[in-house]
């Protein structure tokens, strides 16, 4: 996934012209900011990753929800108040720049597909790790073929159409690899075409997405809007990786007497409890996608938001 995500970035950073803010006064940098949206941001991080282990009503996960809170009303105290703000919250006020930051949020979230999927095939299938790796070959490749694709679709028409595509396509790929009931040979050949699908979605959906978000801006803006649309991309990616491994670790500590919709798994059945835990998790960002493509229909507009860049 690491590797994807750099591929575009360098696609989209190429020939982005450089934005400054005309400023006559230097202000101090906000690190009250900073530092009560890292406070935030870690201990939600925890709770949802150790959430499990530790015990949901633990008093060490209660004090970190406790901590996530606080830290939360503080930042965004801290943000409303200052000129100099971390996170220019203002931008949010823009629906195409909100609704295109949040999909993207969403669909980084989708990572955590790969997590679980290469967890299953590796528990379930007893297959290497070179080996589970070597199913996400067409991800790459994908994104490398249609990136371009999505490019040339911007240029013909509006963002919200190629992000639409991007985010059903990437809905389609992720429900493939949900497909844990089948037979080993079958899931590995169902989940490479899923995986290909994924990254011809995220091919689809990278330029177009970063256009909607970016062409709606102040010009003196960019450079602010482009870095939170880029942290976007980074907590949708954490946050999802961490999710979609606590749902998967969570449910298969349950009894295989126990599992729902056991009967349906075909073949082994001493493994049904990770199989059945891994289309959860992949469910999961499945729906991440689906609430993606419908934040992109509620707030991308069908024109091209470039022609009517906002000054406001």
């Amino acid at each position: 996934m690491s590797i994807g995500v750099a591929v575009i970035s360098i696609f989209l950073i190429r020939g982005t012209p450089e934005s400054k803010e005309a400023t006559t006064k230097s202000e101090p940098f906000d690190w009250l900011g900073l530092i009560a949206f890292i406070v935030a941001m870690v201990a939600l991080n925890v709770v949802i990753g150790q959430g499990s282990s530790l015990g949901w009503i633990s008093p060490t996960v209660l004090a970190l929800i406790a901590t996530f809170l606080l830290a939360s009303v503080i930042f965004f105290r801290i943000e409303l108040s200052r000129s100099n703000n971390f996170v220019d919250l203002t931008l949010f006020k823009n629906k195409t720049f909100a609704g295109a930051t949040l999909s993207n949020f969403l669909l980084n979230g989708a990572a955590g597909t790969l997590i679980v999927a290469l967890a299953l095939v590796q528990q379930a299938a007893g297959l290497s790790s070179l080996q589970s790796g070597l199913l996400t070959v067409g991800y790459l490749v994908a994104i490398l073929g249609t990136i371009r694709v999505g490019e040339k679709l911007l240029q013909k028409m509006a963002p919200r159409m190629p992000m639409l595509y991007g985010c059903i396509i990437t809905s389609a790929g992720i429900l493939l690899t949900c497909c844990t009931f089948l037979l080993a040979w079958q899931y590995l050949t169902v989940a490479f075409i899923g995986f290909t699908l994924f990254g011809i979605g995220l091919g689809f959906y990278a330029t177009p997405s970063t256009d909607a978000a970016l062409a709606n801006v102040p010009r003196d803006k960019g450079g602010s809007a482009s870095g939170l649309y880029k942290m976007a991309s980074s907590l949708g990616a954490a946050f999802g990786v961490a999710i979609s491994a606590a749902i998967f670790s969570a449910l298969s500590t349950l009894d295989s007497q126990s599992t729902p919709l056991a009967e349906l798994f075909l073949g082994r059945t001493d493994n049904v409890t990770i199989r059945y835990a891994a289309a959860m998790g992949l469910l999961f960002n499945v729906a991440l996608a689906v609430i993606g493509a419908i934040a992109v229909v509620i707030t991308v507009p069908k024109h091209d938001p470039s022609t009517a860049r906002s000054t406001a």
